[in-house]
């Protein structure tokens, strides 16, 4: 223990403070960093020695800092900061020899329209890039961003934090899928038809859909509840249901595109008006002038903003 209370503190372990100090959980420490629980623990227990300090007490199940933990909070998050701008200052990339992994963010919905395209141009321009998908939890998405654990989040963040970086990708729509074959047949794709049939909720959720809140109360506000055979918080999900089923669900218009074929579903316009999903990449400051990071945002950008009917700008300027 001695040995450890002498070493100096690494950056590693000023992420774990960090980190610390916004979930107030070990537990929540641990999952967003991809870490135990014990490891964590043991930083924790080099930390306190270090400064002379507990700086976290418990109160009931949560963990709160001390104030000498709120008071070195700010320096923490400047040296992380430093720190990496230093890296990226040092470091040139060539992306046809790097081996860098790179962290997406995304929902069920994202991975199936993302990933695909970008892992076949990736395999054409810089093969030895490695991708990695995260699942996208919209409570946590912004300190895996600050952390580094996470390099762009994609998709629809309506409470994105403002300070983000960010850049608009493109709009999408809805549309309602059906079996092919589906005994109701054209008439579902009239109003009165529409709101007639069986449907298939897709849910809103802080772990994945968002987005999605302000088009589920629509729809719920229209179709009676007796006509809900299911409530389920899955876009994909719901799509496979309505494929072996007469439900009808409503999806990203992208979305159905993707699943229609493989599914043996059709698709058409929702008979009642829905908003728009505005998708965008987000990102930190602390990563804005990485080479590497700008490299990859101008893939991402390349990719999926030249599809958009409007391209958006980036928010905050080089």
């Amino acid at each position: 223990m001695a040995d450890i209370a002498s070493s100096e503190l690494n950056l590693r372990e000023l992420r774990i403070l960090h980190a610390l100090l916004h979930e107030r959980s070990i537990t929540r420490t641990a999952e967003l960093l991809a870490t135990t629980q014990p490891g964590i623990s043991k930083v924790l227990r080099h930390l306190r020695a270090q400064f002379g300090d507990p700086l976290f007490v418990r109160n009931g199940h949560a963990m709160q800092p001390t104030a000498k933990a709120l008071e070195i909070a700010d320096q923490v998050r400047t040296l992380l900061g430093v720190a990496d701008s230093l890296r990226a200052s040092a470091t040139v990339f060539d992306p046809v020899r790097s081996d860098r992994t790179f962290s997406l963010l995304l929902t069920d919905v994202g991975m199936i329209r993302f990933l695909p395209p970008l892992i076949a141009h990736m395999a054409a321009i810089a093969p030895r890039v490695n991708i990695r998908a995260m699942p996208l939890d919209s409570r946590q998405f912004e300190l895996k961003l600050e952390a580094g654990e996470a390099d762009l989040a994609l998709g629809a963040f309506p409470k994105a934090p403002r300070h983000l970086r960010r850049q608009r990708l493109y709009f999408d729509g809805y549309v309602t899928v059906v079996r092919k074959g589906h005994p109701k047949m054209p008439a579902v794709r009239a109003r009165a038809g529409f709101l007639a049939q069986r449907h298939i909720l897709i849910t809103a959720s802080e772990t994945g859909h968002a987005a999605h809140g302000t088009a589920q109360r629509v729809l719920t506000s229209q179709i009676a509840p007796g006509n809900i055979m299911l409530r389920v918080p899955s876009f994909i999900a719901g799509a496979i249901v309505a494929a072996e089923t007469d439900g009808l669900a409503t999806l990203p218009a992208n979305l159905a595109k993707r699943l229609a074929g493989p599914l043996g579903l059709a698709a058409f316009e929702t008979p009642i008006a829905l908003p728009r999903i505005e998708i965008t990449q987000y990102w930190h400051e602390r990563y804005h002038r990485d080479p590497a990071h700008r490299w990859f945002r101008s893939i991402t950008s390349e990719l999926f903003g030249a599809t958009a009917s409007t391209r958006g700008r980036t928010v905050a300027s080089d």
